[in-house]
């Protein structure tokens, strides 16, 4: 199948991934919600009869006859802040889908470059398997000759031996790479996926205020706190507006019993609740409502305070990898390449032994796979980083 680089999985994963599915219908579900929530109550029509004799219930023309339609006004600005409430449900759902996309993002990564890492190391594994095949047929040669011992062939094939257990781990870390990107797409987990990139080193990282003020404009749940911070201001000026009285409007038609002066009159009617005789409990909505601010704004403080110590905390992890892999990539790689193919010189020259050249061997496989784990280990903690800054 065709190879995906990086940029192709993230936007399969933005597409395909379950959870994003559903943050993105709950999303869906909350803005449904909006305008219901500014629209008024259901009118009401109301029939009653008065006056009906009980000796004679069927005789309504004895009777007065209402027919009545009434409609319940809130008080002035409630069905604004309502709306207003909802509509910060709105933002906090936005908010929550955008923190869902950006961890999809950085668990895609993180996979992404696991697989990256085994991929390279089956490569180099491929490479030093074909070395150390040849270090044993030429101590096999130089054994029939009688120029070493029989304990160089078995040394050889006990390498030989290890290039096979490492064969089985890098397999498995595959499987396990691959099955993790599969499930963040949404696809089978066991089906087949072939990637290719490269590693990035920059040469300098952002300073600590230039990251901590990228978050506070970025992080998708600093954003849905603040959405829930003023989702509780509004709430509480909607809780202040519980003296607001609400206002019912009826009007109505009446029938009146035959042989009366008028017999066909209207009706109008008006009512308002009055909450000035209810102050315990309005108090008590009012006092709940400030305490859920100052909890919040509480919250949003502690959030933030907790985004600058992952900001420094992953900073600083980032800061460590970049160093190992640098010192892999410019100095031990180069050096251990250069001591095994001067060892390799003069084991066929017959100026150094074979336990030489087995160790310049073991050496530079162990150097190669530790750069691609240090390569990988700078990928993944660049993307906590990127997860701290929410960018």
């Amino acid at each position: 199948g065709p190879a995906f680089t990086l940029d192709d999985i993230e936007r399969m994963a933005l597409v395909g991934n379950p959870d994003i599915r559903v943050a993105v219908r709950r999303l869906a579900v909350v803005e449904a919600h909006v305008p219901t929530v500014g629209a008024l109550d259901d009118p009401l029509l109301m029939y009653r009869g008065w006056g009906v004799p009980l000796r004679r219930p069927w005789d309504y023309n004895a009777a007065q006859n209402m027919f009545m339609v009434s409609q319940t006004f809130p008080g002035f600005g409630k069905r604004g802040l309502r709306a207003d409430i909802a509509r910060s449900d709105v933002a906090e759902a936005k908010a929550a889908l955008d923190n869902m996309r950006l961890d999809v993002r950085v668990r895609v990564r993180k996979a992404f470059y696991d697989l990256l890492r085994t991929q390279d190391e089956l490569r180099i594994h491929d490479g030093h398997v074909a070395i150390a095949r040849q270090a044993v047929e030429a101590a096999r040669i130089k054994y029939t000759v009688g120029k070493v011992p029989q304990q160089d062939i078995l040394k050889a094939q006990v390498e030989l031996t290890r290039l096979a257990e490492h064969m089985i781990h890098f397999e498995q870390d595959a499987e396990i790479a691959r099955a993790r990107l599969n499930t963040l797409l949404g696809h089978d987990p066991a089906e087949p996926m072939n990637i290719r990139g490269d590693y990035g080193i920059p040469q300098h990282l952002p300073a600590t205020e230039a990251l901590e003020k990228l978050a506070l404009a970025s992080r998708p749940d600093l954003a849905q706190a603040q959405a829930a911070l003023e989702k509780s201001h509004q709430q509480q000026a909607l809780a202040d507006k519980s003296y607001t009285p609400d206002m019912t409007v009826s009007a109505g038609y009446m029938l009146m019993p035959s042989g009366s002066n008028y017999r066909n009159d209207y009706m109008v009617e008006g009512s308002i609740n009055l909450p000035w005789l209810n102050r315990r409990k309005h108090d008590a909505e009012i006092s709940e409502a400030k305490a859920v601010v100052s909890e919040q704004d509480a919250e949003l403080a502690a959030l933030r305070n907790s985004a600058f110590g992952q900001i420094q905390e992953a900073l600083a992890q980032v800061r460590s990898a970049k160093r190992f892999a640098d010192l892999y990539q410019s100095l031990l790689q180069p050096q251990a390449e250069a001591t095994l193919r001067s060892t390799v010189i003069a084991y066929e020259n017959d100026r150094t032994d074979f336990l030489n050249l087995l160790d310049s061997q073991m050496t530079v496989v162990d150097i190669d796979l530790a750069y691609f784990q240090a390569m990988a280990d700078f990928e993944t903690r660049f993307a906590d980083l990127e997860f701290a800054v929410g960018a």
